[in-house]
């Protein structure tokens, strides 16, 4: 077994993506995800792999585009602002089919907003995030252990299903520091990249890389085959946590990332007080767990409590899963803001009625 370090979060997602086999990161600096940069522009030429800090984000994405289509590993990184000017690229490597890794530190917005933690990117994440009808898979680790494991989680699945793929982490998650231990991972027997642009290589033609149809019906067949791929993703890929949900609780709170840590405390809290909480935590936040709410919905008296790091995001996607079957609350703090446990507990009780 491997030793545990200590690392700060963005560091740990560096040399997660080195022990992933990532071998081109292209990026460009901006808090509080810059460390990431920092951390690989140090390790990956030593070990002969390249990193490139791209003139700007948007050209830093198009360069993912292009290292993506020869068939290699690679990822880039950003925050808030950041991930926006890369949503145009974004959209053109679901478009080309093209498996990458892109990593979102979030700061507080909308704009320029601030540089302390929030979750306002949700909807930019798990709505496309970009022009055109796709999705992504999107990861919201709640540690950095977890934030090593699901970088590994995000390679596989972004060549499994040739897709990009999200880490979508907070800015508390970047900088603070926890205990990690890289496993070792059994390889995956994923497919072959026999759509790769890397030369023919025996072929009779070579690859092209492409997403613009300028017929409608070859779009329009194109579109129908990603919406196949992510009907599969949906039944695939979920993951989620339930947190003492293995009872008839009063409440149920809804949360992910830092958010989700906050809110065990919480249970606990509660706890002392009489009132019985459970926790639904999403992994992937697309596809949202909408199974978790099957197995919760008939053992909540009250329904619901979505807890966020945003003005009400999630909320939305928690509702659609609960389908009128229960009511659904919002709690959430924004720019930046982040709740301590306290304050969500007298939220918690205004729709309990008190401590019992």
């Amino acid at each position: 077994m491997s030793e545990k370090v200590l690392m700060k979060g963005n560091e740990a997602i560096g040399e997660a993506a080195i022990k992933a086999g990532c071998q081109c990161f292209f990026g460009y600096p901006i808090t509080p995800q810059t460390e990431i940069s920092a951390y690989l522009s140090r390790r990956m030429p030593k070990i002969g792999r390249t990193f490139l800090q791209a003139e700007s984000e948007v050209a830093a994405i198009n360069m993912v585009y292009g290292a993506a289509g020869t068939g290699v590993r690679c990822m880039t990184s950003s925050s808030s602002p950041g991930i926006s000017l890369k949503a145009e690229g974004i959209s053109y490597i679901a478009g080309a089919e093209l498996p990458c890794v892109i990593v979102n530190i979030v700061r507080g917005g909308p704009g320029l907003g601030g540089i302390q933690p929030a979750q306002s990117d949700y909807f930019q994440a798990t709505k496309g995030g970009a022009h055109g009808d796709f999705n992504m898979p999107v990861y919201a680790p709640a540690s950095i252990q977890e934030m090593v494991d699901l970088v590994q989680d995000a390679f596989d699945v972004a060549d499994n299903y040739r897709t990009p793929v999200m880490i979508m982490g907070d800015g508390m998650l970047g900088q603070m520091m926890e205990p990690v231990e890289f496993k070792e991972r059994e390889a995956k027997n994923l497919p072959e990249k026999t759509w790769a642009a890397n030369g023919l290589k025996g072929r009779k033609e070579h690859n092209v890389i492409n997403s613009l149809y300028l017929a409608p019906e070859g779009l329009e067949k194109h579109n129908e085959k990603l919406q196949a791929k992510y009907k599969t993703i949906k039944e695939n890929e979920v993951k989620y946590e339930l947190f003492n949900c293995d009872r008839e609780n009063d409440l149920v709170m809804v949360a992910y990332g830092t958010t989700s840590r906050i809110c065990k405390n919480v249970v606990k809290l509660a706890e002392k007080e009489g009132i019985k909480l459970g926790l639904i935590r999403p992994i992937t936040l697309w596809p949202f767990p909408t199974e978790a709410f099957e197995k919760t919905v008939n053992s909540t008296k009250l329904g619901f409590l979505s807890v966020e790091l945003s003005c009400g995001q999630m909320v939305e996607d928690v509702r659609l899963a609960v389908e009128g079957r229960k009511p659904v609350h919002f709690f959430g703090r924004s720019g930046g803001m982040v709740p301590n446990p306290a304050e969500i507990l007298e939220n918690v009780k205004k729709i309990v009625g008190g401590a019992k």
